[in-house]
């Protein structure tokens, strides 16, 4: 007796086999969408932390010059000057 053709059987493990890699195709397309979004996210955080880093540096560097230097520096940011003082803006 020979194999009957079209057995449900025969067509059950090349499917399973198929939907199987069709399902981690797809969850490697997913991950490696999750790593990329990942990765500009850690690039926005480095950057940021460089930026405050830069901050924190210039408020230990005017902490370290003392009150005065604080006092002058925030009174030329509104534009006030030491008596007879000329002040050059450049553009």
């Amino acid at each position: 007796m020979g194999r009957k053709r079209g057995n449900l059987s025969d067509l059950a493990v090349p499917a399973g086999i198929l939907l199987l890699a069709g399902y981690l195709l797809v969850s490697l397309l997913h991950n490696q969408a999750a790593i990329s979004a990942k990765q500009r996210e850690l690039t926005d955080v480095q950057s940021q932390l460089t930026e405050q880093n830069a901050v924190n540096q210039e408020l230990t560097r005017s902490l370290a010059d003392g009150e005065d230097a604080i006092i002058e520096r925030i009174a030329r940011e509104q534009g006030y000057a030491q008596p007879n003082e000329r002040i050059f803006v450049g553009y």
